[in-house]
């Protein structure tokens, strides 16, 4: 699962090793932190998505659920920060709305 948050991109997966547990990963330091301030989080500079932290399953759920309860903004573009972030979130928008076009059907 992709999440982009306006202070956060991560993608969450099952840890293989372990039920229960998910694979909180990110691409930039501190995205992971932002959302789960406790995690324990390392580094693998190979990996797709170099940091890491493995967060139960259920605090996952809790955390994302807060931060839903927590939007109070009108317009999600306008609530990311501009800089690199924002750019890199409206070329993901960009392509989104290519891709889904007006009355298409998946």
């Amino acid at each position: 699962m992709w999440i982009f948050l306006n202070d956060s991109f991560l993608s969450i997966v099952a840890h293989r090793n372990k039920p229960g547990v998910l694979l909180v990963r990110a691409r930039k330091a501190g995205d992971i932190e932002a959302v789960f301030p406790d995690a324990k989080t390392w580094m693998d500079e190979n990996a797709d998505y170099p940091h890491l932290a493995e967060v139960p399953a259920e605090n996952v759920a809790e955390a994302v659920a807060a931060r839903v309860r927590a939007i109070g903004y009108p317009n999600f573009k306008d609530s990311v920060q501009k800089g690199r972030r924002h750019d890199a979130y409206m070329d993901v928008w960009s392509v989104m709305r290519r891709w889904g076009g007006r009355n298409q059907h998946p």
